[in-house]
């Protein structure tokens, strides 16, 4: 029963992970690749997507908590 409730929470974390990382690449990064490397306002933008995505991700699962525990 443990085994299964970790492998759930972790395809939930990597599923998270993907979702986070797509959306923030889609949304930062210019799909003409004009270099090889991601450049500062790319790299800024990403940074500040990734941060946002998981505070409100940690924001709504104190939200589902809370609303839990009434």
């Amino acid at each position: 029963q443990i085994f299964g409730m970790a492998e759930k929470e972790m395809e939930y974390r990597v599923e998270l992970f993907n979702k986070m990382t797509q959306t923030c690449f889609n949304k930062c990064v210019d799909n003409r690749y004009k270099e090889s490397e991601l450049n500062m306002g790319e790299n800024s933008c990403i940074d500040h997507c990734a941060s946002k995505y998981w505070h409100v991700r940690c924001y709504l699962s104190l939200l589902l908590d809370l609303s839990l525990a009434l």
